[in-house]
């Protein structure tokens, strides 16, 4: 009998010991809120089919959505080879998602467009300069959520 509950022991010692060498071996990367960059891709594409549709409250909404993913991924993976990665992530993003803001208040398509453009720009230098260069994003040919209408509520 003792010998059983001293092989218990052992067996829940054991269990917790990797199981804490599991979560110390976590990196920063490794958010708790998993794949940080599930938070940005389909908020940016949800947000270039909004404005495609000229959806602007989904449009808006989309946006303010898509900069608490970028605050996310900033708290997840604060630093890059020693680079602050929420610094790289604002000069990337932050001025064509203020015009962005902007495009999507005054219900402005082209400029609208040319802010998406140079968001999608944006994302992809940052890939770049975090050795990501093969993470290459683009605006959205189709709708890949085929359960949401992106057209604007008449």
């Amino acid at each position: 009998m003792r010998g059983r509950v001293v092989a218990v022991v052992l067996v829940a010692a054991f269990t917790a010991f990797a199981t804490a060498a599991i979560w110390s071996g976590r990196t920063a990367a490794q958010s708790p809120f998993g794949d940080p960059s599930m938070l940005i891709q389909p908020r940016h594409t949800k947000l270039a089919l909004a404005g495609k549709a000229e959806n602007w409250p989904l449009a808006g909404y989309m946006l303010k959505e898509l900069r608490q993913g970028f605050a996310v991924v900033s708290k997840a993976v604060p630093r890059f080879k020693g680079l602050p990665v929420p610094d790289l992530v604002d000069a990337a993003v932050s001025q064509p998602i203020t015009l962005l803001d902007y495009a999507i208040k005054l219900g402005y398509q082209r400029q609208f467009d040319e802010a998406y453009e140079n968001l999608t720009k944006g994302c992809n230098a940052c890939h770049a300069t975090t050795d990501h260069a093969f993470v290459v994003i683009k605006a959205p040919d189709a709708s890949p959520f085929p359960d949401q209408d992106f057209a604007p509520k008449r």
